[in-house]
């Protein structure tokens, strides 16, 4: 076990990074991938939280209620059925 932070792990990271990944609702390679997802993806909803420092260039939480994934972690390029346009993608210096 490592005394570091798991951010400060280059393998941990890309670990951590994988299994995220693994668990996208909408995969682009995919041959269902809708070509609709494309503006659908979490980075431009309304409800998408990014999170701060290296991770929210990624990831942030999706914080609507109708959504199965409220209150979870999920990749910038993903996306949902409730999805709802916030007009522009948002990033972590944003708030």
């Amino acid at each position: 076990m490592s005394d570091k932070h798991a951010a400060e792990d280059p393998e941990e990271m890309g670990a951590i990074r994988d299994r995220w990944i693994g668990r996208r609702n909408r995969d682009p390679g995919k041959p269902e991938y809708r070509a609709e997802w494309y503006g659908e993806q979490c980075g431009f909803c309304r409800y998408w939280f990014p999170m701060v420092g290296k991770l929210g260039l990624d990831y942030g939480a999706c914080a609507n209620g109708k959504s199965e994934f409220d209150g979870a972690v999920r990749f910038e390029h993903d996306g949902c059925e409730v999805f709802e346009h916030s007009g522009r993608w948002s990033i972590p210096s944003d708030f």
